[in-house]
């Protein structure tokens, strides 16, 4: 089981949030949490994913959206 972190700054968000949400819709993954930072309004998105080869692929569909940054780590 994997954690996928994805990180965007604010603007980023207000660009991609539609993009973004219908990528991981497309992914077997549970949505573990979801933070908008106080300061300066960066999104940080977390969810548990089974296979690393989905892991690995959710991680770099976000990236192709400008602002968006993400990695993985074991549960």
């Amino acid at each position: 089981m994997w954690r996928v972190i994805i990180e965007c700054s604010a603007e980023s968000w207000r660009q991609h949030a539609t993009a973004f949400k219908a990528i991981a819709e497309r992914y077997p993954a549970t949505a573990i949490a979801s933070k908008k930072m106080k300061d300066d309004e960066r999104r940080i998105m977390e969810y548990q994913v089974e296979g690393v080869s989905d892991a690995e692929d959710l991680i770099a569909e976000c990236e192709t959206l400008s602002g968006f940054s993400a990695r993985f780590e074991a549960l």
